[in-house]
This record gives structure tokens, C-alpha cells and sequence, in this order.
């Protein structure tokens, strides 16, 4: 089982810049890939940004430019960067990852955290 907790969250002006971190924690042999998702009232989860345990990287064309994905896989933890943000960038955001639980399986497990606000306005 792995916990993640979620933190960085907050209320700032648009143009404003914000990190949000998430470390996870629990029984597992490696953290595959993890990911930033957003979703606001009424809409359904929206993917943000991925990075693998190699580095690779993934974006929403909508953060291209402005926000950057990255990990710490000593401490377990993944970052998002958000420069330039804007009124619709305010969401609940959410960290998820894909995890193993021993060596050369072939299943992957996956666990998300509890979602952090980030307000924008003015």
C-alpha cells in the first residue's frame, strides 16, 4: 500500500507562480510513473503532466510552456512548477502513481492523494 500526500497548494494572483509537491510513502519496490491531474465542479479529471521513472515527460498542450513536471525518486516525491498561471489553471489538483510491488512483475498498482486547491484570482 503507498500514501501520498500532497502539499503546496494556495490562493494567488493570475500570472503568480505555485509548486505543489507530493511524496509518497508505504511498501513498494519502485514508483513506475507519476502524474499531475486537475479537475474542477462538474468537469472530469484532466491529465496535467507525467513523468516516468526515466525522466520522460508528458504535458497538456494547455501547460506547455508553463508548467514543469519533475521527481526526486530518493526521496520519492514529484513536483509541479507552475509559472504564468492563470484563472483557468484554478483547479483541485490531484497526484497519482503508478506503483510495483516486487521486482520484474508485471502489474502495476496505482494510488492517489487527496488533492490540493490552487485559486486563481484576482
Amino acid at each position: 500500500q503507498v500514501q501520498l500526500v500532497e502539499s503546496g497548494g494556495g490562493l494567488l494572483q493570475p500570472g503568480g507562480s505555485l509548486r505543489l509537491s507530493c511524496a509518497a510513502s508505504g511498501n513498494f519496490f519502485s514508483i513506475t510513473l507519476m502524474c499531475w491531474y486537475r479537475q474542477t465542479p462538474g468537469m472530469e479529471r484532466e491529465l496535467v503532466e507525467t513523468i516516468s521513472s526515466g525522466g520522460n515527460t508528458n504535458y497538456a498542450d494547455s501547460v506547455k510552456g508553463r508548467f514543469t513536471i519533475s521527481r526526486d525518486n530518493a526521496k520519492n516525491t514529484v513536483y509541479l512548477q507552475m509559472n504564468s498561471l492563470e484563472p483557468e489553471d484554478m483547479a483541485v489538483y490531484y497526484c497519482t502513481v503508478k506503483y510495483k510491488v516486487k521486482p520484474y512483475s508485471s502489474i502495476d498498482y496505482q494510488t492517489w492523494g487527496q488533492g490540493t486547491q490552487v485559486t486563481v484570482s484576482s
